[in-house]
């Protein structure tokens, strides 16, 4: 113990203390680099907030090892900085590199600011999501189908970046695909990993569009290999789904001013006020969100 307690005297007390204070203030290089420190240290997270760090931290101590080398003349002190500079030019210019990496054209970029950015989802992860739809946008010119009711094989999923999908079944009007929405994810729902099947809807470009595609085998691949990316599409496809269900909803109903309330499929929602609420004849079967109940008509189709 007393060994331990002349140590820390020794380490304490070893050295003098400062009789006097120096006067005059210490050139413009030291308190710029004091500054550059500061300044560095409030840079945020991600790519571009460790540029502005290792940047600002790298020329402070840039700073400070041309003061130790021209003001106080002290060796260990310039090497010390000089090493601490070495190592943020080299953070800098391997963050460089793979912000380089990471660079998308355009319309990568605006899907990523619009829909992946907002959910906290790194450049490296979108990366891998770009990479497995083989970083294409396709294009479909308007009046085209991308799907045909019965013909079309459920092979891929797909969400539109630009214009706008019709949804038709029996050649009656069920919704519209806008923007940052899945083209089939309801199709994708329905079907297991194993399972095969066709659309049975018809989808139609409205106007001029482009979407994004991944094939079906090579997305699973990649949800296999990382969890987090399986998890993110498990929730962009079930808020997708329950978009198409709100869509339908205002569009269905029964005979005799009846409205269907996909929400509650035990129920009917009365349109008139003067008809006595009912229950309803049928449950909602089980199925696509696309489908629509035996006897419901679309109104204004």
């Amino acid at each position: 113990m007393g060994e331990n307690g002349s140590f820390w005297e020794s380490l304490i007390y070893a050295h003098p203390t400062c009789a006097t204070w120096k006067q005059e203030a210490e050139g413009s290089i030291y308190h710029l680099s004091s500054i550059l420190f500061v300044v560095g240290f409030m840079g945020g997270s991600g790519f571009f907030g460790l540029l502005y760090v290792f940047s600002l931290l790298g020329l402070g101590f840039l700073c400070s090892s041309v003061w130790a080398w021209l003001d106080v003349c002290a060796a260990d002190i310039f090497s010390w900085n000089f090493v601490l500079f070495a190592i943020c030019f080299v953070q800098f210019i391997y963050v460089t590199y793979q912000v380089r990496s990471v660079s998308f054209d355009r319309e990568f970029q605006e899907l990523y600011s619009a829909l992946f950015q907002p959910l906290g989802i790194s450049l490296t992860v979108y990366r891998k999501i770009v990479l497995c739809c083989d970083a294409e946008v396709v294009t479909l010119e308007k009046e085209h189908c991308y799907a045909m009711q019965g013909k079309t094989p459920i092979d891929k999923l797909s969400l539109l970046v630009s214009g706008r999908i019709r949804v038709t079944v029996d050649g009656e009007f069920l919704h519209y695909i806008f923007p940052l929405q899945f083209l089939d994810s309801p199709e994708w729902d329905s079907l297991r990993p194993t399972e095969e099947g066709i659309f049975q809807v018809t989808l139609t470009a409205e106007t001029d569009c482009r979407y994004v595609a991944w094939r079906r085998k090579k997305l699973y691949l990649l949800f296999a290999k990382h969890r987090f990316i399986s998890r993110l599409f498990s929730v962009l496809i079930g808020s997708d789904i329950a978009e198409k269900l709100y869509a339908l909803n205002d569009r269905v109903q029964v005979g005799q001013g009846f409205r269907y309330d996909i929400r509650l499929p035990n129920f009917y929602h009365v349109s008139l006020p003067e008809t006595p609420r009912l229950q309803p004849p049928h449950r909602l079967q089980r199925g696509s969100p696309r489908r629509k109940p035996a006897g419901v008509t679309n109104c204004g189709s």
